[in-house]
C-alpha cells in the first residue's frame, strides 16, 4: 500500500462504527430507534426528534448522483496526481446524502440522477474510504 497523502478522517466515538464497517467493506448508516429517521453523517442525536436512541443499519450501497463537480486543478499533495476527479453528493436509497468521489467513470459521463453503487478504497491500514461507481 503506497503512502496516502490526502487528509484522513478523524475517527471518534460517534463515527467509529461507521469506519469499522467501511474497513469490512460494508456501508452502514444510523437510524433513530424512536422515529425511524435515517441519518448521515454519524452523530449522537437524531436531527428529527433529538433522540439519542440510535442503531447502525447496513445500507444498500445503491443510490443516485444528486449533484457533482469535476475538479481539473488542485495543486495539493495527493490530489494533483488524480486529476481530474469527480466530487459528488450521492443520495442513497435510504434517503441520506453522502459527500464522496465518483470513480471508474470518465468525467464527461457522470450525470445528475445516474445510478451508482458503493465501492471501497483501502487507503491505510486503519482507514477505508467509501466511494461510488456507475451501477452495473
Amino acid at each position: 500500500m503506497a503512502t496516502y497523502q490526502k487528509p484522513l478522517p478523524v475517527v471518534d466515538e460517534e463515527s467509529r462504527p461507521y469506519w469499522e464497517a467501511c474497513k469490512r467493506h460494508e456501508l452502514v448508516i444510523q437510524r433513530c430507534k424512536d422515529c425511524g429517521t435515517f441519518r448521515f453523517y454519524p452523530r449522537a442525536l437524531c436531527g428529527e426528534c433529538l433522540s439519542g436512541n440510535t442503531e447502525w443499519v447496513r445500507a444498500s450501497g445503491k443510490g443516485t448522483v444528486y449533484t457533482f463537480t469535476v475538479t481539473y486543478q488542485n495543486r495539493g499533495a495527493g490530489f494533483r496526481d488524480e486529476l481530474p476527479y469527480i466530487l459528488a453528493y450521492v443520495e442513497l436509497e435510504e434517503g441520506v446524502r453522502m459527500l464522496t468521489n465518483i470513480v471508474d467513470c470518465p468525467p464527461e459521463k457522470v450525470r445528475i440522477g445516474m445510478p451508482v453503487e458503493v465501492t471501497f478504497e483501502d487507503v491505510t491500514e486503519e482507514i477505508t474510504l467509501p466511494k461510488f461507481r456507475p451501477a452495473e
